[in-house]
């Protein structure tokens, strides 16, 4: 749902937006693929896949996230971890400088549903209500698990609260089921 173009740089290995002393990659945007199922108004298949124009070159503050399988299970309960630059109160003038991460445990969709409603679907995963929150400015960000020691990308930032509360669960897309979609694109490109 950000709307992501060629005209936009990708950066590698921030951290703290307020210092020059980091080595960061700035790196072009070669093409966009926007899931053509994406519905604004459902916010379902909210997920863009960006191709570099260049290799991000891996480092100690630069490295690639593991993409779930399809079949695989991460349960409710299972404590995930999600980091962003976005709003750390929903009223805040200000974004932080420093990237900020957060733990919070995944929900089963039945759970979430008391919350959220129909509004969640198959292609969501909430996470949340723990006393931490996603919020503005966090969108596109990762929602993490471990699986097999290594973290794997389960959930993208894709929306909740309009006050980020943080007794309500964030909802993320949910990566096991657009993977069909990303093997399609990555095979294709």
């Amino acid at each position: 749902h950000c709307g992501v173009r060629t005209s936009h740089l990708v950066v590698a290995g921030e951290f703290d937006q307020g210092s020059d002393e980091e080595n960061i990659q700035v790196l072009k945007i070669a093409k966009v693929f926007k899931n053509p199922k994406f519905n604004m108004f459902t916010v379902n298949n909210d997920i863009t896949l960006l191709k570099l124009a260049t290799p991000a070159r891996f480092s100690q503050t630069v490295s690639a996230v593991c993409l779930p399988d399809e079949a695989d299970d991460f349960p409710a309960g299972t404590l995930c971890a999600t980091t962003g630059w976005g709003l750390t109160k929903h009223n805040n003038a200000n974004t932080p400088d420093k990237l900020q991460q957060a733990a919070l445990p995944l929900l089963s969709n039945a759970s979430c549903k008391k919350f959220w409603g129909n509004k969640i679907t198959d292609l969501m995963v909430c996470a949340g209500a723990s006393g931490v929150s996603s919020c503005m400015g966090d969108s596109g960000g990762p929602l993490v698990c471990q699986k097999d020691g290594a973290w794997t990308l389960v959930g993208i930032v894709s929306w909740g609260s309009g006050t980020c509360s943080t007794s309500s669960p964030g909802v993320y897309a949910r990566v096991t089921e657009l993977m069909p979609w990303v093997r399609q694109i990555l095979a294709d490109n």
